[in-house]
């Protein structure tokens, strides 16, 4: 019988300590004992080697004895330093939330386990959900704090080369080829390439744009993080406590700039990926990258990986009769700043954060704008109803948050998706009323798992509201629905009823195509093929082909918020660390 009196500390070693032993019990006798019947086990490396989740109990025993027998978890303790055992509510269940640590043949590890009550045996404090993820590899430490390097102010060559020519020389591969190519600067490219140089993996990270940063510096002018900074930083470099909640993008990207100098990554600006093979014999890429000024060069990277982002080649949809328009004519990745367009009349199509950004940002600019909706759009206000997902990150450390979030196996995350939805309904009604009057179509994601679940499983469909939906509510910006318009003519739309709505600048906020079509085109369909889908869950409780090995060797993806790229390049990197050093085998279900 449970006595919540306790200490609840005391609870959670019992509950540790039993579960080392059963772990090395012939057939894992007595695992079935630990955990609830409708339980969770997602596993990050640290047993199976891959991002996954099983659901049940009988399964976790099963695949829990299986997996401890090959790699021997082991001295599963509390975690000193880190938030202690406590009671916590997760997807609307009240439980014991203990954050721990843990080791393995091969490396060492952090969990979290929650426990709750079995009613169905005497309260017995039982396992609902664990986590073990991979923290290190032994003898691959990072060398951080403590460990950090000398240096040469240690041990100087006054002859030799100093600290900027090596650099110069690391970053120029003017006689060796990258271990792994990056493709794309963004967070992605960035948050990996640091976490492998930290693991002493040489890393280039190659990038189209002429300046470090400027995937964001380019984008339209007042664009702004949607999300907190406390959730927002990069590896190993908070950023300072002084910066505001929302970081503007030029901001952000001249941080990008400071971080690759800081942490020391090579990176090769105006350098477009121009697709490669692989040589499953040698175990390496043939990838050509080609220069600002049409010079080529062959590399043989053994790693290359995709970091150009959910949002990478604009989708341009083939809407018939467009082409008779004959004013400005752009997609929302070109948007740069509605000054031009002081005076004139816009249609905006698409009610996306881009689509209702644009469309505002045009407004404030002195443009008469319509906003043309094709399908039904999630809208939420950006506070507080948006930021509701990040509650956790606004207590405790960064470092026991993104566990975390690690944590959260999907069915659950959905579930507490779902909640927050309901929660943000009722805190936006008066909004989502004004846009239901003047015909804006709504949703609230599939099964009502709101935004959150838009993104990992489309990579939009929906708007954190800074004021456009309340100009649309105002009639200050017109709203019309697609479905209305009957064809486009030289001075804009023509709609159904005969009546044209006239524009000097079209704007497509049609999003972006999928990784899989810049697989297919970098690649070529053998591999697209191998790879398959990319991003969502399919029948899944993990993204598919993110952040793991694919079925085709050599070849990754991560892609996401800052948060993501922050959390998952860890396990990117160990990976690739376990590969190199001939720990792990290259291609996904190999041991």
């Amino acid at each position: 019988m449970l006595d919540r009196t306790k200490d609840i500390a005391a609870f959670a070693q019992a509950w540790l300590d039993e579960f080392e032993r059963t772990l090395g019990a012939p057939d894992g006798a007595g695992l079935d004992r630990l955990f609830l019947a409708d339980s969770y086990w997602r596993d990050v490396l640290a047993l199976s080697w891959n991002l996954q989740t099983i659901a049940g109990g009988d399964s976790i025993k099963g695949q829990l004895t299986t997996l401890a027998a090959k790699v021997a978890p082991s001295h599963f303790k509390i975690a000193p330093n880190r938030a202690p055992p406590r009671w916590v509510t997760r997807a609307g269940t009240n439980t014991i939330e203990v954050i721990f640590n843990f080791e393995t043949a091969l490396g060492r590890g952090s969990g979290i386990v929650r426990l709750a009550p079995d009613a169905a045996d005497g309260d017995r404090l039982k396992a609902w959900t664990l986590l073990t993820a991979l923290d290190e590899l032994k003898g691959f430490e990072e060398q951080l704090g403590t460990s950090r390097p000398r240096g040469q102010a240690y041990s100087r060559d006054f002859r030799g080369p100093n600290w900027l020519d090596l650099r110069n020389a690391s970053r120029d591969y003017a006689d060796r080829d990258p271990a792994v190519l990056v493709v794309g600067g963004g967070q992605a490219g960035l948050a990996i390439a640091a976490r492998l140089k930290q693991l002493n993996i040489d890393t280039l990270i190659v990038d189209r744009e002429a300046r470090i940063g400027d995937n964001w510096r380019k984008r339209y002018h007042a664009l702004t993080l949607h999300n907190q900074v406390q959730v927002n930083h990069l590896p190993y470099m908070p950023f300072p406590p002084s910066w505001p909640t929302y970081i503007l993008k030029d901001k952000l990207a001249n941080w990008f700039e400071a971080y690759v100098d800081a942490m020391e990554l090579n990176f090769w600006t105006g350098t477009e990926f121009e697709g490669g093979a692989y040589d499953d014999a040698k175990g390496n890429w043939t990838v050509t990258l080609r220069s600002a000024d049409g010079g080529k060069r062959t590399m043989r990277p053994r790693h290359v990986v995709m970091a150009t982002g959910v949002s990478g080649i604009a989708n341009v949809p083939v809407i018939p009769t467009l082409d008779h328009f004959k004013g400005t004519l752009l997609h929302s990745s070109r948007y740069e700043d509605g000054e031009t367009w002081t005076g004139k009349r816009a249609i905006v199509i698409g009610t996306g954060n881009s689509g209702h950004d644009i469309a505002q940002d045009l407004h404030s600019s002195g443009a008469e704008v319509t906003l043309v909706q094709r399908s039904p759009t999630l809208v939420t206000n950006i506070e507080p109803s948006a930021q509701l997902a990040y509650a956790t990150y606004n207590e405790g450390t960064l470092e026991d948050n993104d566990l975390i979030a690690t944590s959260m196996p999907t069915p659950l995350a959905k579930k507490t998706h779902m909640m927050l939805t309901e929660q943000s309904k009722e805190l936006d009604k008066e909004l989502l009323d004004g846009l239901r009057r003047v015909g804006f179509r709504l949703d609230f994601g599939e099964a009502g798992t709101g935004w959150q679940f838009k993104y990992l499983t489309r990579g939009g469909g929906y708007y954190f509201n800074v004021g456009c939906s309340n100009l649309l509510v105002e009639g200050a910006i017109k709203l019309r629905q697609f479905s209305d318009i009957e064809g486009f003519v030289t001075e804009g739309a023509r709609m159904k009823d005969g009546t044209v709505l006239p524009a000097d600048l079209v704007v497509l906020s049609t999003g972006y195509k999928t990784q899989e079509y810049l697989v297919r085109k970098l690649f070529g369909d053998g591999v697209a093929d191998r790879v398959g889908p990319i991003w969502g869950f399919g029948d899944g409780l993990e993204l598919r082909n993110m952040y793991a090995r694919t079925r085709q060797p050599g070849l990754w993806f991560i892609a996401g918020s800052l948060a993501q790229c922050r959390i998952n390049s860890k396990y990117l990197a160990l990976q690739i660390k376990a590969i190199e050093e001939g720990i792990l085998g290259r291609e996904a279900g190999t041991a």
